[in-house]
């Protein structure tokens, strides 16, 4: 059973997502917090496995809370809510570690899957935020180069096609679809390539992908 925490300053919201995952039996909502102090506590009090919090709450907000989690019970997985118009602390968080960002606005077969695979080890970025994130990024005139890209050199041409998909912010569904592949294989894809280029999350391969040139032919 996956123990799950829910961090929001609005009870409806708290209430809505926690209606959609009453539905899964493998999650148990254990614990609900209105602010980031008391998530932090909670979180250690009930042993959560999943710590779900709204970046932007009264008081301290999300990221906060989830450094002190991450300082206290360093175990659990955070997946951060949040909403466009936010992605200046996605950004922050990314570098902090987080496992998942979602958005609030998630259908609830994503919000489920999300936490049962940030549950497992690995990490969840909604293709709308990835998206968003590559735009920010281009438009930055330096970047230093990333040590990682000799690494692409390390995959299968499968994967390469994957990985450049990836850098546009695909789905896994997406990527199926476009390359008449189950998502499940996708999945695996996606997996064997973040492990070969030692990126932590989706944004981090895309960002490879975009400085590899690979959505443009080269690379």
């Amino acid at each position: 059973m996956i123990r799950v925490l829910l961090a929001d300053d609005q009870e409806l919201v708290r209430a809505g997502i926690r209606l959609v995952l009453k539905h899964a039996p493998d999650i148990d909502v254990v614990a609900e917090a209105s602010d980031g102090p008391e998530a932090a506590r909670l979180a250690v009090r009930h042993q959560v496995d999943v710590a779900m919090l709204d970046i932007q709450m009264q008081g301290t907000d999300g990221l906060c809370a989830a450094e002190r989690i991450a300082g206290s019970a360093p175990s659990v997985r955070v997946v951060m809510l949040t909403t466009f118009g936010e992605h200046a602390y996605v950004e922050r968080a990314l570098k902090a570690g987080v496992a998942g960002f979602l958005l609030k606005d998630s259908t609830p077969q994503e919000l489920i899957q999300a936490v049962r695979r940030v549950a497992s080890g690995a990490p969840v970025v909604s293709p709308q935020i990835t998206r968003h994130l590559i735009d920010r990024y281009l438009d930055t005139e330096e970047k230093p180069a990333d040590p990682r890209l000799s690494r692409i050199a390390e995959l299968t041409s499968r994967e390469r096609e994957v990985l450049a998909m990836v850098g546009t912010g695909a789905s896994n569904a997406e990527i199926g679809k476009r390359l008449h592949l189950g998502e499940g294989t996708v999945k695996a894809y996606v997996s064997r390539m973040l492990t070969k280029l030692s990126c932590a999350n989706r944004v981090q391969a895309a960002l490879l992908a975009h400085d590899a040139r690979l959505l443009r032919g080269g690379g």
